[in-house]
Formats: C-alpha cells, sequence, structure tokens
C-alpha cells in the first residue's frame, strides 16, 4: 500500500495550476496543515483509547464496591460502542429469559448495566434511540409485538411494551 502525504499531492496539483509569488510561504503552510491533520488523527484515536481504558477502571470499581460511583467524565460524552447485532441480540435474549414483556426503557437501562455503563442524562437519549430502532427493526421482521402500555413513576410518562411474537419464545 503506498501513503501519498498531503503536501506531496499539493504539490503536484499546484506545479500546473498556479503560480505564487512567495511559493516557500504556501508550501510550508501546507506543511503545516499536513502536520496538524496527522496530530489530530493520533490524538483522537488516543482519546478513545484514554475514554475506553476510564469506562474499564470505572467497571472495576463498581465490582469492588457497587455503592460508589466513579467521577463522571467531564467533557465530550461518548457514544457507547456497540458491534453489528449485538444489540439486537440483547433484546431477544433479555425477553426470552425473563419471558415477560419490557419497555425501550427497561431495556436501555438493562444494556447500559450489561455494558457496564453508568446510563446518565447525556448518554441514555442516543442509546434509547438505538434501542428504539432496533426493536421497530424487529417488529418488522416479525419478532416482537406490542403488548399494551406500563406507565413509569414520577414524571417519566408511559412506554409500550414490548414481547417476543408467540411462537418466537
Amino acid at each position: 500500500m503506498v501513503v501519498i502525504s498531503y503536501m506531496m499531492i499539493y504539490s503536484s496539483l499546484m506545479k500546473d495550476c498556479i503560480e505564487y509569488e512567495r511559493p516557500n510561504t504556501v508550501s510550508g503552510l501546507v506543511a503545516k496543515h499536513a502536520e496538524l491533520s496527522v496530530l489530530r488523527d493520533r490524538y483522537k484515536t488516543e482519546i478513545k483509547h484514554l475514554v475506553d481504558d476510564l469506562h474499564h477502571v470505572a467497571a472495576v470499581i463498581r465490582l469492588f464496591d457497587p455503592t460508589m460511583t466513579a467521577y463522571p467524565l467531564k467533557g465530550s460524552v461518548t457514544k457507547p460502542r456497540i458491534k453489528r447485532g449485538a444489540l439486537k441480540k440483547f433484546v431477544l435474549d433479555t425477553l426470552r429469559e425473563t419471558g415477560q414483556p419490557h419497555t425501550s426503557r427497561d431495556l436501555t437501562m438493562g444494556r447500559g448495566k450489561d455494558q457496564g455503563i453508568n446510563v446518565t442524562d447525556e448518554i441514555y437519549p442516543d442509546l434509547r434511540r438505538k434501542v428504539s430502532a432496533c426493536i421497530k427493526d424487529c417488529v418488522k421482521q416479525g419478532l416482537l409485538v406490542e403488548q399494551g402500555k406500563a406507565t413509569h413513576p414520577s414524571h417519566l410518562g408511559s412506554y409500550k411494551l414490548w414481547a417476543l411474537k408467540k411462537g418466537d419464545r
């Protein structure tokens, strides 16, 4: 595999197109741009690794002391990664194992607990959106059916109950 830097591409394009009054200035800026782009990509992957490490340490803390919560991460919220098919497997397995209907909220909180994630107000909407999309896909495939509504305490309102279609249990 041949890797071509931004600088090489830019310099080959610019030879044919434009004559600059100060070519060293432009080439220096292009080189700096390429350098910063590489740094950005490298730090982006390092940040992902650090956030994963923080989640792992928080999970280990919860193993030793379930009542203690790790300090929340400051800065941007990272979205929990879900492998393709893993969420669908979790939803169907949960409904199959319990044998009773669940709401999307219950499944969302259960998925967070299963992954060792503290489902905060920042993470909940994204994770619930993914769980709800999974439920809709399962309904389209004929795997799940609606079983009425459940009312959650306080201000949370009512949610649809979902169960496995008869014969899929």
